[in-house]
């Protein structure tokens, strides 16, 4: 299945006067995605994306004052997903991937061949320690750092016998509730 490109003009103004005025370019928004979702067949709401530039057209007055219409070009990929972008402006790229490499293979692009056999011996430790790193650590005995002993707290000494704590100097009570103090 190929991907689809068309053009389309929405009309945005009936739908968002249904709603309150501080809901209006929400409600565009979901007029843009339920307008795609029928016309270009996509499964759902999250099948549905809306790109930044038009994103940002539909805002660009506020929440309270929407376009009446907008111009969109929508893209549906092989995978079902629709892509959603203000008319003139083009689509981004898919971001390509980078492999992953190890260590070992980090250094050797920096080292390269000018370096000799310093170079690719440094390479085989690291790599050797990469193979090392993979390994489950159940079965060896590696010594694990020590960890801080929290020092006890000394006690708290007893009162003497006969000792009594000095109590609290009860609040006086005013007579006359207007009386200052």
């Amino acid at each position: 299945m190929a991907s689809l490109e068309r053009t389309y003009t929405v009309p945005l103004r009936r739908e968002y006067q249904k709603v309150a005025t501080y809901k209006r370019t929400k409600k565009a928004t979901k007029a843009v995605k339920e307008f795609v979702i029928r016309h270009m067949k996509a499964a759902d709401f999250n099948a549905v994306k809306i790109l930044n530039e038009l994103n940002e057209h539909l805002w660009l007055h506020g929440i309270r004052n929407p376009p009446h219409k907008v111009k969109i070009v929508c893209r549906r990929d092989d995978k079902g997903i629709v892509m959603v972008q203000l008319f003139g402006k083009s689509f981004p790229e898919a971001p390509k991937e980078p492999e992953k490499k190890g260590t070992a293979a980090k250094l050797a692009e920096k080292v390269g061949a000018a370096a000799g056999k310093v170079g690719s011996v440094v390479a085989d430790k690291i790599k050797a320690k990469d193979e090392h790193e993979g390994h489950d650590h159940a079965g060896h005995d590696h010594a694990e750092p020590k960890k801080e002993e929290k020092k006890p707290k000394p006690p708290v000494p007893k009162p003497a016998p006969g000792h009594v704590p000095a109590q609290p100097q009860p609040t006086p009570v005013r007579k006359n509730p207007e009386q200052k103090r």
